[in-house]
């Protein structure tokens, strides 16, 4: 099926069972420890060896040996798996480096081998006596002094333009009668996720099997073959279930190639789960960046100039943080500029963490609409309000599909108790607390990806449907579930869907928050390809067929899902493309952010005492589970505000706080009411399920609310997160 039109009227318009707040049907699995992870396949792979994996000692430089007779000769030892013996090795498409050192090493603990026991004490402590002798090799490991060298990066679809210039900025920013120009920091951060990345490798004869922790079953299906050298139809890949990805799982990683390698060369199904510390500085995170924005503004608050500028580094052959893509987009004015430059750095590498671009970008450009509304004497809803725009600012001539920003910032003020607000910093207490109140705008680009499933009906009327889409926490099977009762009219109960599996139709995966819309569409064409299937065979020709209530109605006559099956049931497969609708239009959700927070004026401890996010993302297709997104996303906006920052050995090339004792992040104290409303919205140009996404407009925005509440209750303006208490202590109002 092709969408190239806007929808109209659909079976999912009925919602008798999308867009009802929906228990996860994984649910009882998780919560009864019957869900079975990656590393947790005793039921397909038995009597599995253990991996572990040796990193490498050094950030930059060659191997000059390695000597693995010990760890070989450790009790229990199957093999020891390095390049030298691993077989040539290719590198995937979404790899900037290698997975398997040798002999040249491109960062920190990349891997350099692997040890395969019989148990896992035994592959641990034989991995400890594994020893590499390295040539170390001078690295850059600080963006601040590579920021002078960086250049711009190559732009590809998911990056943009490295530039992008509309009007006469320069000219219009000197005129400009107020403006700002401030530059800001984000740290590098960490996934952080419970689950680590883990595989089980089994192979049969030519053929691989890897159970895995993964996002997007196609990418990776088509990486570890290129990486191994073998025919991607000799991979099968099964990730049912990822315990937390936020973009770290996106693509394949050691943990599935140094599996699959230890297999092979034992003979054995071995499974490896990577150690913490690997987690963080083996895999991706996101990456630091150093931005500036300037803003110039008329007497009336109407921005007349903006430009937007930031850097960031990776590996070579990396790609950038694209912290300006929202600036793009989200307020008017006629002059405008945006860059990104990349420079090289020889950290882990830097890759896509929840919100790409837009999560460290919006915690930079909306406390600078907050400093800019400041120097106006405007509040600052009403700053952003003055500023709204319906078309693309940098192509007039492109609408916004939906765009209620205005709307989410006048429903969040009225919630939130705005007007009572004294608009002067620090002067508001509680006791021993300074309190404060922020407000940050939330925009996240809406992506719409290619995505197939194939549906069966069997002759108990059972729908069962398969597509290689994965559930990351997110809710996936439920919606998808939803989308089949609705559409074939079945209850719930009468649904079964099966995901994460490379054998089963390629859907568009977890990730840029294109998942639910586009996996629920690609379900809705194969449903209504069976629609159309279960009619021909019983002859009704009728436009006006219904499916409800398990039955085929046409005019009089009604017969049962079931019986319509026959006894070899029916299958079809169909996937939902697009056409050039989000050509035409500006496809992005929008939301609003506030947050008050108390700052003890004695300690500097800033503390979160309530959260309301207000979501424009057309139809919410599950608000149980789209609420569980928010709440997470803003969660994870509190530990980016406060706490997380992953700090730098400058000499050494690595991240000290490789773990989740010196890698804070929110725990349950530190997270207070949260509320979430969404407005009532449907986007038809958006899919026929006039969906979006939130799971990661949640975030967007968060950070800068809750220092813009810092700031309002202190006075201090931090820009350069974490706002950690030695940021704010020495400028504190007297805690008299």
């Amino acid at each position: 099926m092709k969408f190239d039109t806007p929808a109209t009227t659909n079976p999912i318009d009925q919602l008798k069972v999308v867009g009802r707040p929906t228990d996860r049907i994984d649910g009882p699995l998780k919560t009864s420890g019957t869900a079975r992870y990656a590393y947790e396949r005793h039921d397909a792979v038995p009597q599995a060896a253990y991996g572990v994996v040796v990193g490498s000692a050094i950030a930059k430089g060659r191997i000059l040996s390695i000597d693995d007779r010990a760890a070989r000769a450790a009790p229990g030892v199957l093999g020891v798996v390095t390049a030298a013996n691993a077989g040539k090795l290719g590198k995937g498409n979404f790899n900037t480096a290698r997975l398997l050192a040798g002999p040249g090493v491109q960062h920190y603990h990349q891997a350099v081998a692997l040890v395969v026991a019989e148990t896992f004490e035994q592959a641990r402590a034989a991995a400890q006596l594994v020893h590499v002798r390295y040539e170390p090799a001078r690295g850059q490991y600080d963006l601040t002094n590579a920021k002078a060298g960086a250049k711009p990066p190559k732009p590809n679809d998911f990056n943009g333009p490295s530039n992008t210039a509309v009007g006469d900025f320069t000219g219009a920013y000197a005129a400009a009668p107020v403006t700002l120009d401030v530059t800001y920091t984000t740290p590098d951060q960490s996934h952080a996720m419970m689950e680590p990345h883990a595989s089980t490798a089994a192979w049969q004869g030519d053929r691989l099997t890897v159970w895995t922790s993964n996002q997007m079953i196609d990418w990776s299906t088509g990486d570890l073959a290129k990486t191994l050298g073998i025919p991607k139809a000799k991979v099968r890949l099964v990730s049912p279930y990822v315990g937390g990805g936020f973009g770290g799982k996106l693509f394949v990683r050691t943990d599935a190639v140094l599996a699959a390698l230890g297999a092979r060369a034992t003979g054995r199904p071995v499974k490896v789960a990577l150690q913490r510390p690997l987690m963080i500085n083996n895999t991706t995170h996101r990456p630091a960046t150093i931005q500036r924005i300037r803003i110039g503004a008329d007497a009336e608050g109407r921005i007349t100039a903006i430009a937007h500028e930031s850097w960031s580094g990776d590996l070579p052959g990396g790609g950038p943080e694209t912290a300006v893509n929202q600036t793009r987009l989200l307020y008017a004015g006629a002059n405008r500029m945006t860059s990104m430059k990349l420079a090289v750095l020889d950290l882990p590498e830097g890759n896509a963490m929840r919100a790409p671009g837009e999560a460290p970008g919006m915690m930079a450009l909306e406390i600078a609409m907050d400093e800019m509304a400041e120097r106006l004497k405007l509040d600052p809803v009403e700053f952003r309000i003055r500023n709204d725009t319906q078309v693309d600012p940098e192509k007039p001539a492109r609408p916004f599909s939906q765009r209620r920003l205005i709307e989410c910032l006048r429903t969040g003020a009225d919630k939130f108790g705005w007007a009572a607000r004294n608009p002067a910093p620090g002067q508001t207490r509680d006791g021993r607390w300074l309190v404060g109140t922020g407000v940050a705008a939330a925009f996240r680009n809406n992506l719409v990806m290619k995505s197939g499933a194939r549906v069966r009906l069997d002759a108990r009327g059972v729908v069962t449907v398969e597509t290689d889409m994965t559930d990351i926490g997110t809710g996936s099977y439920t919606i998808i579930a939803q989308t089949a009762a609705e559409v074939m009219g079945v209850p719930l109960e009468q649904v079964v869907v099966r995901l994460g599996d490379s054998t089963f139709p390629v859907s568009a995966g977890s990730g840029g928050q294109w998942g639910a819309n586009s996996a629920t569409a690609g379900v809705y064409a194969a449903c209504m390809k069976l629609r159309q299937a279960v009619a021909a065979k019983l002859g009704m020709t009728s436009p006006d067929v219904v499916f409800a209530d398990a039955q085929v109605r046409d005019g009089g006559r009604a017969v049962p899902l079931a019986e319509a099956a026959g006894g070899q049931g029916l299958v079809v497969e169909d996937f939902m493309e697009y056409g050039d609708l989000d050509k035409r239009y500006q496809q992005s959700t929008f939301g609003a952010h506030f947050v008050e927070v108390g700052v003890d004026a004695a300690t500097g401890e800033v503390r979160v005492r309530r959260m309301l996010a207000v979501c424009a993302a057309g139809r919410i297709l599950n608000p149980k589970s789209a609420r569980s997104q928010v709440i997470g996303a803003m969660t994870m906006g509190v530990g980016a505000a406060l706490m997380e920052e992953l700090a730098v050995d400058k000499r050494r090339g690595f991240f000290v706080n490789h773990d989740l004792a010196s890698y804070e992040v929110p725990v349950h104290a530190d997270i207070p009411h949260q509320e979430v409303i969404f407005l009532d919205e449907t986007d038809p140009i958006s899919s026929p399920m006039k969906a979006k996404g939130v799971g990661e407009l949640g975030l967007c925005g968060v950070a800068a609310a809750i220092a813009n509440a810092v700031y309002h209750a202190t006075g201090v303006r931090v820009r350069d997160y974490p706002i950690t208490l030695d940021k704010l202590i020495a400028q504190l109002p007297d805690a008299a």
